[in-house]
């Protein structure tokens, strides 16, 4: 493989206006503070007028390149905006995280020329901050205990599939909604030793917070941009903290980035529509919203995403096949 041009296996996907798909990094966005919350809910100060970036990985394996063009992204619109870049490990999976794979990133990181603030933020440590936000949301009665395991969803799904002769609504995502109704929410929270996963009772948590909207300066997957409104009702009940730890992911992202401040958040677009169920969840717990920035999706040969599940090629091994962080961002487009 010739490491001086895109590799034949990995190719960039297009931008919102058809044009060529090699990034040149805008200067940070305008900073936009949500002041709304939900009644009885507690507002936080006013962001910082610095934008704060964030780049927020997974020790559960490699980087890839997709990791590592919203990096280099996040990290080159904090320099241009003169704000401030973090490094946040997303750990909360702790039976799939690992140290050596923290140390991987953080390696990799510094190698494509990074530097960011210290201490790094892992949410592992944070586990209180995020039973506290629970909390606030089950004392507005908006949460309820789920205990079906994932075969019994599966079969919910399946039997409703069956009764109805069609197909079980999905979310953004394509996994089937939650199929359980009110009875099952009531039996739900029976006082019992057997672990309960935290659900959100989407259409109450939509009634309290009202018709939201989040502030786009990137593109959605059909070219969605400016002021896009949010869709939670979509997503269902979605989990809020699993059986194993007192947090999911949308619940952990909402208050971390409040917490740490973030201003902006840049990501890639197969995150955009998670952006309503965060939208939701700032509001109701008084966060202010950042701006959001999504970008393309660095795309593998068969036009799939690049994933770590799917061992795509990593950062490491491009490292040790020859590669130079000037290679890196010549395959991945990225222009500064």
């Amino acid at each position: 493989m010739s490491l001086g041009k895109s590799p034949s296996g990995v190719k960039s996907g297009g931008n919102r206006d058809g044009g060529s798909p090699v990034a040149r990094p805008e200067t940070c966005p305008n900073l936009l503070v949500h002041r709304r919350a939900a009644p009885g809910s507690t507002v936080l100060t006013a962001m910082p007028t610095r934008p704060v970036f964030r780049f927020a990985p997974s020790p559960n394996g490699d980087l890839h390149l997709g990791h590592a063009y919203s990096a280099l992204l996040n990290f080159h619109m904090a320099r241009k905006g003169g704000g401030r870049f973090l490094v946040r490990i997303e750990d909360i999976d702790i039976g799939r995280c690992r140290p050596e794979f923290e140390a991987g990133i953080l390696e990799d990181l510094a190698w494509l020329g990074l530097s960011w603030e210290e201490p790094v933020h892992r949410q592992s440590e944070y586990f209180d901050g995020y039973r506290s936000a629970l909390g606030k949301l089950s004392g507005m009665g908006l949460t309820f205990l789920s205990r079906a395991t994932r075969k019994e969803i599966a079969e919910g799904v399946a039997a409703r599939e069956a009764a109805l002769g069609e197909t079980w609504p999905r979310d953004p995502d394509g996994a089937p909604l939650y199929p359980f109704g009110v009875e099952d929410r009531a039996a739900g929270n029976e006082v019992t030793d057997e672990p309960a996963a935290v659900r959100l009772r989407m259409e109450e948590a939509v009634a309290r917070a009202g018709d939201l909207v989040w502030s786009e300066t990137g593109a959605g997957p059909n070219g969605e941009t400016g002021s896009v409104a949010a869709r939670p009702l979509d997503w269902g009940d979605v989990l809020v903290a699993r059986k194993d730890v007192p947090t999911s992911y949308h619940l952990s992202v909402v208050v971390d980035d409040a917490l740490q401040g973030v201003t902006h958040i840049v990501r890639g677009q197969d995150l955009f529509w998670s952006t309503s169920v965060h939208r939701l969840l700032q509001t109701l717990l008084g966060f202010p919203a950042p701006a959001y920035h999504h970008h393309r999706l660095i795309l593998g040969e068969d036009g799939r995403k690049l994933s770590k599940s799917a061992r795509d090629t990593s950062l490491r091994s491009l490292r040790d096949a020859g590669a130079t962080p000037g290679d890196i961002r010549r395959m991945i487009g990225f222009v500064d």
